[in-house]
């Protein structure tokens, strides 16, 4: 198709379907193993303690560091004392293990019988010498993934105050020493002038939970251009948070932290870079350069890293090109994968999300039309809160290759003939940078695998048939 046919705008739809998603407090399962310092207390009930211990599978001997507050009936009635409940539970956390902070989690119930652990904290706070963080994580969002979004927007006012004259003075320091320094021979002193850097742009600080590993590999591609990371959101441990402040530039990493990004900007005054997220190699040097402008750094090297990411991707481009994929919205993920995946070659019917952002996903949105634009590739159409009956009957008719789905459709599916992969698995798995795309592709070409396999074998019309039998 040339690119004079194709609509230059992207076209959003809303419908008015049910969130057939994960509960939002399963941002629990990721939060307590990346802030090691923590303790994850969730006020909720019977249902949600049955959530927790089967979708996490919790181990009796495991010991983790979160555990259920459950609402009894006495609580729920206003016969028992909130306060007193949590404070006999805050105090047995802090004999036990002592965490750097207690994040209480609250639920669907909390809401509904307005307890207000926003007033209790501080005061239980001073009592038991322990910060205590509130985040409303309930079922009231629209992902599960806005748990995340609702402890970090909640942390983002607990980080210190970032103060110019500490950060001067340090620069100034480094300076000095390299000054005194330059009058030794260059192998007197090999680490120091080939590893340290005095930072010549505003501090950076990235916020979104990753894992460590794969923090590190972003953090080493900015240095790569002379970036320096200040910090992250989360840090590794509570005590560590990064500075943030008036003169501190921020850059998300995932696209479901809206209110974190807004929190940031209105209550803490940081500067925020609206970027298109490291999601494929096409999408973290999208992101990697948009620092880089926002600090008028000319990046380096990005388009042969690009390339050779590309060329070690070879063998599932050829297994997923012309292949068509159809998203119906779960995790707030779909347009950076819709992104990704458009640009290996595959066909987008339709991304369906639950819940969408046009200003924060403003510059991954942009990036999209240019990468179909580019492709001369039509535009996907975007499904805001989509309408799960009526997807259904738009793959009946589309016959897509694959369905990026929730669990809670993936059988069905399959039982009628269309090869599925659940959309939580690009949660918890490791898709972030360059080097984690083939990832990405691991998770999409195992059901196009398993197919092949079957056709192989001559058991693919077999199995088909069946399927739509039933």
């Amino acid at each position: 198709m040339s690119s004079s046919k194709i609509s230059n705008t992207l076209a959003f739809e809303c419908e008015t379907g049910n969130y057939h998603t994960f509960c939002p407090i399963s941002c629990v399962a990721w939060l307590y193993q990346k802030i090691e310092d923590s303790f994850f207390l969730v006020v909720g009930t019977k249902t949600c303690g049955y959530f927790l211990q089967n979708a996490l599978g919790v181990m009796i001997f495991a010991e983790p560091r979160y555990a259920m507050a459950e609402l009894e009936e006495g609580d729920i009635s206003a016969q028992l004392n909130d306060y007193q409940e949590l404070r006999r539970l805050c105090v047995q956390i802090k004999k036990d293990r002592n965490p750097s902070v207690i994040v209480w989690i609250g639920t669907c119930t909390t809401e509904i019988i307005k307890m207000d652990l926003e007033g209790m904290a501080p005061k239980l706070e001073a009592e038991i010498g322990i910060p205590i963080v509130v985040a409303r994580a309930n079922g009231l969002d629209y992902a599960f993934t806005q748990g995340e979004d609702t402890v970090l927007a909640a942390m983002a006012h607990r980080c210190p105050e970032y103060n110019i004259s500490n950060n001067i003075s340090s620069i100034n320091q480094d300076q000095a020493i390299k000054g005194l320094l330059s009058f030794l021979p260059l192998k007197a002193n090999p680490t120091f002038t080939q590893n340290k850097r005095t930072r010549n742009h505003p501090p950076l600080v990235l916020f979104g939970s990753l894992p460590s590993s794969v923090a590190s590999q972003l953090t080493l591609e900015l240095n790569k251009q002379s970036i320096d990371v200040s910090g992250w959101l989360p840090s590794q441990r509570y005590t560590e948070l990064p500075e943030v402040g008036n003169e501190v530039y921020v850059c998300g990493v995932n696209p479901f932290l809206s209110r974190t990004a807004t929190t940031l900007m209105r209550r803490r005054k940081c500067k925020l870079i609206g970027a298109p997220f490291p999601i494929g190699p096409d999408g973290t040097r999208a992101w990697i350069e948009k620092i880089c402008a926002v600090f008028d750094i000319k990046p380096q090297g990005l388009e042969e890293r690009e390339k050779q990411i590309w060329n070690g991707l070879k063998d599932y481009l050829d297994l997923v090109r012309g292949k068509s994929v159809f998203f119906m919205g779960d995790n707030l993920l779909e347009i950076s994968l819709a992104r990704f995946l458009i640009r290996c070659g595959m066909v987008v019917y339709e991304i369906g999300i639950p819940y969408m952002d046009k200003r924060y996903q403003a510059a991954e949105l942009a990036l999209l039309q240019q990468t179909c634009e580019e492709l001369g590739v039509p535009l996907p159409r975007i499904v805001e809160k989509p309408d799960n009956y009526n997807q259904v009957q738009r793959m009946r008719e589309l016959q897509p290759d694959l369905a990026i789905t929730g669990m809670a459709h993936a059988n069905p599916l399959e039982a009628r003939g269309i090869s599925t992969k659940w959309s939580v698995e690009f949660t918890f798995a490791q898709i972030h940078g360059f080097t984690n795309a083939r990832d990405i592709l691991e998770l999409v070409t195992r059901p196009l695998r398993r197919n092949l396999s079957l056709e192989e074998l001559g058991w693919a019309g077999l199995v088909k048939k069946d399927k739509i039998n039933l």
